[in-house]
């Protein structure tokens, strides 16, 4: 079943790119060096583009013979298409570029977008600012790192406000993980020199008196103290657990 245009409003389209050329020529016609093809379910073929501004429709096979081709270009990002230019609108909507290279502005769904990543936001702030001294520091730990323990409560409360604001789904989901508690003690195992990372950070080793052996290999582009916390969760890792656990209370 073909798209269709719903009702005859101007329309104003943006290229998605965060740096928008002063001039950007969209393809207009299929080639194939530059293929435009619009499946047709009910035909059960796909069907070349082509905009022609004297043509009732954007379907190359179903134009005539004096179809009068003009560019479509961006200025500055954008592209403004009349009401009295239909066809236009619906060779857009078609396009295998809408919603990839370029998209309809709608201010009422851009604006519900914002209140949501706001309101995500102004959540994440609530939480840490609520949040019992205890539990910040588990969270500072796991987020900044052991320079907190050199920090007073207040610098801690601040930078834990500023994280939860810049960052509020990374924060979010560190407050809730069920392994923060454990995190945070793998955080002061390596802080206390407990554990150490050697091979540029690659293994992990145990740094006690009489037991300096590697206990596992960090994965290319993981978080060694992730790593560590999950491996203490196995039936092979709780000892080693439970013996670093009762060395950081001694």
């Amino acid at each position: 079943m073909k798209k269709t245009i719903n009702s005859p409003v101007d329309r104003v389209y943006k290229l998605n790119k965060e740096a928008a050329p002063l001039s950007y020529m969209l393809s207009s016609r299929h080639t194939k060096r530059s293929p435009l093809l619009y499946f047709n379910e009910e035909e059960g073929v796909n069907k070349p583009l082509r905009y022609a501004k004297n043509q009732k429709t954007p379907f190359e096979d179903e134009q005539d013979g004096n179809a009068i081709l003009e560019p479509i270009v961006f200025q500055d990002g954008m592209l403004r298409v009349p009401k009295n230019n239909p066809v236009l609108q619906y060779f857009l909507e078609l396009h295998p570029g809408y919603n990839n290279v370029f998209s309809l502005v709608d201010d009422e769904k851009d604006a519900a977008k914002e209140v949501d990543i706001l309101n995500y936001e102004l959540e994440a702030q609530l939480l840490a600012r609520d949040m019992k001294l205890e539990k910040l520091e588990s969270v500072a730990r796991v987020l900044v790192g052991t320079k907190i323990d050199k920090m007073t409560t207040a610098e801690i409360k601040r930078d834990v406000l500023v994280y939860a604001r810049n960052n509020p789904s990374e924060f979010l989901n560190v407050i809730n993980d069920p392994m923060l508690e454990l995190q945070d003690k793998v955080v002061r195992m390596f802080s206390s020199n407990l554990l150490i990372l050697q091979n540029k950070g690659k293994d992990v080793h145990f740094n006690l008196a009489k037991n300096k052996t590697k206990m596992l290999t960090v994965p290319f582009g993981e978080n060694a103290q992730y790593i560590v916390a999950s491996y203490f969760q196995s039936d092979e890792g709780i000892e080693s657990f439970r013996l670093l656990e009762k060395k950081m209370k001694n």
